[in-house]
C-alpha cells in the first residue's frame, strides 16, 4: 500500500470557530475548485475561493450573534449549495452568493448546537432538547435524558421515513421516529461525533460512523427488521495512542483507490486518515498530522489547485489549513543552483509584507492612543481585553485519571493551578511547559498550587490530574495569555466525592453487594441534585419519577448501583468504601437542608476478600516496580566500577537493560503505590465503622503487613476482630 503525502498550505484566519462551521461547496466541475464557506463567534459567515495562489472573498456577513452550527442544504436529488447557519435559536439561509433567503426563529428554550438540513426540513438539537421542522412549520420534539452532543439524519431516499440519530453523553446512540425513541445503541464511550458511512450510509442508509470523546472510532450498522432495529457493531478503533477527542469526521477519497477514506479531527490538533474498504472492515491508519490546535472542522475537497485533492480543516482559534496532494516546489540539488520563484509567488511574498508591515503600523499607532489615554488627565480608562477559552475537564478512564485541557485564541504566558483538596499532578506527553510548585497550606484548605510556564506561541495546555475519592472541592485554574495589560481568567472545576466511576448500562448482581437504604422526606429533585454533585457523567435533570443509574469504577473495576425515588433511595456495591462515602456525603446534604434520614446499611463480608483481590494485582505491580527502581542505582555502580556484568542473575540484568523506561514509569505515576496503601487503609476503617468500632489505633499494624505485602496475610488481618 503506497505511502500518503501531504503537505500544508495556510489559506486564511477568522475568528474563534465552533465545532462543525466550516463546509465546502459542491464544484461546478469535476476535480474544479471549490469555495468554502466558514462561520465564527463573531457571528460573520464568509465564502472565499483560492485562485493563483491568493484568497478571493465572495461575500462576507456584517457581525452578530455566535454561530454554533453550519451545513449545506437544498432540495432532495438537487445540488446541496444553500448555506444554513444557526445562531443562539435561529436559523438563517444563504444562497452560495451570499443573499438571505431565510430568518427562521425557532421556538428553542436552549441555543441551537447541532443541526441538520434534508430538503423542507429542518433538525435543531440544543443540550437535551431536540426539534423537527417541515417547511418551517413544527412537526416532531423529544427530551432527553441526558446532553446530545450530535445529530445526524439516515437519507431519507434510502430509508424511505425521516429517522434522526442523536449521539447522546450517556455512551447511547438513540434512533427516533416522530417524536418516539425506537432504538437505543450502546457505545464504548460518549459519542462526541456521527457521520454517515461513506456520507450517505452505505448500501441501506442505515451505517452510522461515530467518534467518542475519548477518542475512539466505530462503524454501527442499523439493520431494520420490519419496525424493529437490530443494531450490529461492525467495528471500534480503541484510542491505544491516547489521542485527543473526535471532534469532526469527513469520508473523502483522498488516496484515490475508489473508495472514501475516512477523516477525523480530534482535540488535540491530531488530523488522521483511515483507508476504508468496500466490505465495512475494519479501517487502517494511513496519516496523521498534528497542528497543535484544536481541529473544529475537516472536510476533504479540491480547493487550492484544480485537479489536487485535499483536506480542509479550520481551527478553534480560526486558521484554516489545507493538507494537499500537490508536492511543494524543489529546492535545488547542485550547490551553486539558484532556486528560481514563480512570478505569482514574487508577488504573493511582496503582498504579505506589505501586510504585515501595515499590520505592525497599526499595532503600534494603537498601543500608543491607548497609552495616551490611560493617562489623560480627563479620568484615564483602561480596558481588560476579553479573550475566548475552549476549556474541558474529563474522566480518563484508561489510566483512572482526569485530563484538563485548555485552549485560548492567543498565546499562553502561564496557567497556575490551586486545589482545595489533595490531587496529584501526573507528567503529560503532550505537555511542553515547565512546572513549578509553591508551598501550600493544607491546614487552611490549599493542598495544590502549580504554575505552567509555557513556551512561546503556545495556545493549548493539558495538565493531567489524580484525584483521590472521599474527598471533594475546587480546582482552579488561572489562565494568564501574553497580552498587554496583563489580564487573567478564572476556571473552576469541581472535584466530586466519587469522581473516578464512570456511568455504564449494566450492573451485574452476581458480586457481593453491600446495600445502603435511605428514606426521608425528600424529592427525587433534591436527591438527584446530591448525585449529580457526588459522581461524574449524570445529567443534570432526570424525567419521570425514579431514577436509576449504574456506574463502575475506572480504578478498581468495583460497580455502583443508585435506585431512587420521592422518599427513598437505595444503593448496592461492592466496595464498601463506596458505600461508606455516598453514606457520609448524603446524610451530610439532608442535615444541611434539616431533611431527617432513616439509614439502614446491609453489608456482606464477602465483598471485603473481593475488594481485596481487586486491588491485589494493582498493589503487587506496584511494589515490584519500586523494588526494581530501588536496584536501579546500585546495579548501575556495579556496572561502572565491574565493567562486566555477565554474572549478574538474568532478573538483574533485565532491570539493568530496562532502567530508563522503569524509571519513567515510576515517574508517570507519582504516589501511585501511597494511593494504594490509602485505599486499602480506608477500606480497613469503613468496615469496622459500619460496626460502631474505631480501628485507627489499628493503621500502624496494618502498614507493617502492607510493607511485607501478602495477600492471605492482609486479608487474615481484615476478618481478625479488633
Amino acid at each position: 500500500m503506497m505511502e500518503l503525502n501531504l503537505n500544508r498550505v495556510d489559506y486564511l484566519q477568522v475568528g474563534v470557530t465552533s465545532p462543525r462551521t466550516m463546509k465546502l461547496l459542491p464544484a461546478g466541475e469535476k476535480k474544479g475548485c471549490q469555495k468554502v464557506v466558514v462561520a465564527d463567534h463573531q457571528g460573520i459567515l464568509q465564502s472565499f475561493g483560492i485562485k493563483r495562489g491568493d484568497v478571493q472573498n465572495i461575500f462576507k456577513t456584517l457581525p452578530g450573534q455566535k454561530v454554533t452550527r453550519l451545513e449545506l442544504g437544498g432540495a432532495v436529488g438537487t445540488v446541496q449549495d444553500k448555506i444554513f447557519v444557526a445562531a443562539g435559536n435561529n436559523v438563517r439561509g444563504f444562497n452560495r452568493k451570499g443573499k438571505q433567503f431565510l430568518s427562521f426563529e425557532t421556538n428553542m428554550t436552549e441555543s441551537i448546537m447541532s443541526m441538520q438540513v434534508s430538503g423542507s426540513d429542518l433538525f435543531v438539537c440544543g443540550n437535551y432538547i431536540y426539534n423537527h421542522y417541515h417547511d418551517c412549520q413544527d412537526r416532531n420534539y423529544y427530551l432527553s435524558g441526558d446532553k446530545i452532543n450530535d445529530l445526524v439524519i439516515l437519507p431519507v431516499d434510502k430509508v424511505k421515513t425521516v429517522m434522526p440519530v442523536l449521539a447522546c453523553q450517556d455512551r447511547v446512540l438513540r434512533i427516533l421516529k416522530d417524536s418516539q425513541c425506537v432504538c437505543e445503541v450502546e457505545v464504548e464511550g460518549p459519542p462526541s461525533a456521527l457521520c454517515l458511512y461513506q456520507n450517505d450510509g452505505g448500501p441501506t442508509g442505515e451505517e452510522i460512523l461515530y467518534g467518542t470523546s475519548d477518542g475512539k472510532i466505530g462503524l454501527v450498522s442499523l439493520e431494520r427488521d420490519e419496525d424493529r432495529f437490530v443494531p450490529t457493531h461492525r467495528w471500534e478503533i480503541p484510542n491505544t495512542k491516547r489521542s485527543g477527542g473526535v471532534v469532526c469526521m469527513d469520508n473523502y477519497d483522498i488516496t484515490a483507490n475508489g473508495v472514501k477514506d475516512l477523516i477525523v479531527g480530534r482535540n488535540d490538533g491530531v488530523v488522521e486518515v483511515y483507508s476504508c474498504d468496500e466490505e465495512c472492515d475494519e479501517p487502517v491508519l494511513r496519516y496523521s498530522f498534528s497542528c497543535g490546535e484544536s481541529i473544529t472542522s475537516i472536510q476533504g475537497g479540491v480547493v487550492g489547485n484544480a485537479g489536487y485533492d485535499e483536506l480542509l480543516a479550520t481551527t478553534y482559534t480560526g486558521v484554516i489549513f489545507g493538507l494537499s496532494t500537490k508536492s511543494p516546489p524543489k529546492p535545488p540539488t547542485s550547490a551553486g543552483a539558484s532556486f528560481m520563484i514563480a512570478p505569482e509567488i514574487q508577488q504573493k511574498i511582496l503582498s504579505l509584507k506589505a501586510e504585515v508591515d501595515e499590520l505592525q503600523e497599526q499595532v503600534i499607532k494603537e498601543r500608543e492612543q491607548y497609552q495616551l489615554s490611560t493617562q489623560s488627565e480627563l479620568g484615564g480608562i483602561s480596558a481588560v481585553p476579553y479573550f475566548s477559552i475552549n476549556d474541558n475537564f474529563y474522566l480518563n478512564h484508561e489510566d483512572a485519571s482526569y485530563l484538563l485541557t485548555i485552549e485560548v485564541q492567543t498565546a499562553i504566558d502561564n496557567v497556575l493551578i490551586q486545589s482545595d483538596v489533595p490531587v496529584d499532578l501526573l507528567d503529560s506527553e503532550r505537555n511542553s511547559a515547565v512546572v513549578s510548585y509553591s508551598a501550600c497550606d493544607p491546614e487552611n484548605g490549599n493542598f495544590l498550587l502549580a504554575t505552567y510556564r509555557c513556551q512561546a506561541n503556545t495556545t493549548r495546555l493539558e495538565v493531567k490530574i489524580r484525584s483521590i475519592e472521599g474527598q471533594h472541592g475546587t480546582l482552579q485554574a488561572y489562565i494568564t495569555p501574553r497580552l498587554q495589560p496583563k489580564c487573567c481568567q478564572v476556571r473552576q472545576y469541581h472535584i466530586k466525592p466519587l469522581s473516578l466511576h464512570r456511568r455504564s448500562h449494566s450492573f451485574d448482581n452476581n458480586k457481593p453487594l453491600n446495600k445502603l437504604t435511605l428514606k426521608g422526606a425528600f424529592s427525587i429533585g433534591e436527591m438527584h441534585a446530591w448525585i449529580v454533585f457526588c459522581l461524574p457523567e449524570v445529567p443534570e435533570k432526570t424525567i419521570g419519577d425514579t431514577a436509576s443509574f449504574y456506574f463502575v469504577s475506572t480504578f478498581l473495576d468495583t460497580v455502583l448501583s443508585c435506585s431512587y425515588k420521592k422518599g427513598e433511595a437505595i444503593f448496592k456495591s461492592d466496595n464498601i468504601s463506596t458505600i461508606s462515602i455516598l453514606k457520609d456525603f448524603l446524610t451530610k446534604e439532608a442535615t444541611k437542608r434539616k431533611i431527617r434520614l432513616e439509614i439502614s446499611c446491609d453489608i456482606d463480608d464477602t465483598s471485603i476478600p473481593h475488594t481485596l483481590n481487586l486491588i491485589h494485582p494493582k498493589l503487587e505491580e506496584q511494589l515490584l516496580l519500586a523494588k526494581k527502581v530501588q536496584l536501579i542505582e546500585a546495579l548501575k555502580d556495579l556496572q561502572l566500577h565491574e565493567h562486566d556484568t555477565s554474572a549478574l542473575t538474568p532478573e538483574y540484568q533485565d532491570i539493568l537493560d530496562n532502567a530508563e523506561h522503569l524509571q519513567k514509569e515510576f515517574k508517570r505515576q507519582p504516589c501511585h503505590l501511597e494511593r494504594l496503601y490509602g485505599m486499602i487503609t480506608d477500606l480497613y476503617i469503613d468496615v469496622y465503622k459500619f460496626q460502631g468500632v474505631n480501628v485507627k489505633s489499628k493503621v500502624p499494624a496494618l502498614l507493617q503487613i502492607l510493607d511485607n505485602y501478602d495477600l492471605s496475610t492482609l486479608i487474615d488481618f481484615f476478618q481478625t476482630k479488633p
